[in-house]
């Protein structure tokens, strides 16, 4: 009966903060530190929709990418380029200025094998590390765990309007909120201020009762130091005209969380470039690049672009041709990015060959992105679980010293 009651109340306060505070088996609990300065964080942004990467990084020195998209191939002289071959979205200022200055390593060809051309199918596979597997748990999720037997903070933050399956594990408890102002428990109307008072209970005399408290009080921690936080952070630098959330996660890092993992992303499929692509992409690279530098820019302020690296990606890349509407659609293996002061910046991984797609004009895959992973949960996170996490043992990269 009480394990019963129990579970009737975890599934009432599931979503008790804006954005929510999601509840699994463990309380959400944000540490404060003092002393967090040194220790490793990973923030990964996702770019939904499928971010085309043929227009991103542009293959200019290839002749056979100008045959394959006439009209919304980027010319020679509009790319930021970055070496006899290739060459940022002319958009991409930040992203041309990380590279340059050796903070970003280019991850080509990454993909799996049995692609699929669904959002959200693909995406599920990016967040489980498990293609074509039916999978529940994200690897961020199961990374989180690994690390939660270290620490005591909460091991991931998600900043998003619903917890995304990336982050999700059994036994851990990822924060989610989308606005740091109005970061409050949900609840209906009546239920307010039962939600408000319940924490000042101290003399609970059975589980349901204790547990309620618990979650209550654990929640408007979270709530107040997510708060003081955003309000405390110094928003001196740019981010572009769309910081996707990046300075959210500056805020939280700039007070001291011993938070290790960070996930957040450019939402609503706003990489899904079907029609008339060539301005709407462009836009939204200067957004996602400005952003990242922006956040750079920060991490250097705070003293903290050695502990900070970023990981970003799409749930796949575009048909190599343009189509009839002068969009892309839905392809196949994409770049990765890692970027940070710690990474060794270059290219990593075979650049597939333009002149050798598949029967869908897709590219053929060249590397598999839990290569990635593998490298950031070992040999930046070292946590030195990757082949446990992510069910297989994976050849690293060697993206970091």
């Amino acid at each position: 009966m009480r394990s019963q009651r129990r579970k009737i109340l975890k599934q009432m306060l599931g979503g008790m903060a804006g954005g929510s505070l999601i509840l699994n088996n463990m309380l959400p609990k944000i540490v404060h530190s003092k002393e967090s300065q040194g220790k490793r964080i990973l923030v990964v942004l996702e770019l939904s929709g499928g971010n085309d990467g043929l227009n991103t990084l542009v293959p200019y020195g290839n002749d056979t990418y100008y045959k394959y998209r006439p009209n919304i191939g980027i010319k020679e002289n509009q790319v930021r380029k970055i070496d006899d071959y290739f060459g940022f979205n002319p958009g991409m200022s930040g992203f041309e200025k990380l590279y340059k200055d050796g903070m970003m390593a280019i991850v080509h060809g990454c993909g799996y094998e049995q692609p699929s051309f669904s959002h959200f199918t693909s995406m599920a596979y990016w967040h489980t590390a498990a293609p074509n597997s039916g999978e529940r748990t994200g690897w961020v999720g199961r990374l989180g765990k690994a690390i939660s037997e270290k620490i005591s903070a909460p091991e991931i933050i998600n900043i998003d309007s619903g917890q995304s399956l990336a982050v999700n594990a059994e036994g851990i408890n990822p924060v989610v909120f989308d606005n740091p102002d109005s970061f409050l428990r949900k609840g209906l109307f009546q239920e307010q201020p039962l939600l408000n008072e319940i924490s000042k209970f101290r003399a609970c005399k059975t589980d349901a009762c204790q547990f309620l408290s618990d979650v209550a009080t654990s929640a408007n921690e979270a709530t107040e130091i997510v708060r003081k936080a955003w309000n405390n952070y110094d928003k001196s630098i740019d981010y572009g005209i769309d910081p996707i959330d990046l300075n959210k996660i500056a805020s939280l890092i700039a007070y001291g969380l011993d938070t290790p993992l960070y996930y957040t992303s450019f939402r609503n499929n706003a990489f899904d470039t079907h029609v008339q692509q060539s301005n709407l992409h462009q836009r939204m690279l200067t957004y996602a690049s400005d952003a990242i530098s922006g956040f750079f820019e920060d991490m250097k302020r705070l003293n903290k672009e050695n502990d900070v690296v970023m990981m970003v990606f799409s749930e796949f890349g575009r048909r190599v041709p343009e189509n009839t509407s002068l969009g892309t659609d839905h392809g196949t293996a994409n770049h990765v990015y890692v970027i940070g002061k710690s990474v060794k910046g270059g290219h990593y991984g075979d650049p597939p060959s333009l002149d050798d797609l598949d029967d869908g004009d897709n590219f053929q895959f060249t590397t598999d992105f839990r290569r990635v992973y593998a490298t950031l949960i070992d040999d930046w996170m070292r946590v030195g679980q990757s082949e446990k996490i992510l069910r297989k043992k994976f050849e690293k990269l060697a993206i970091f010293a």
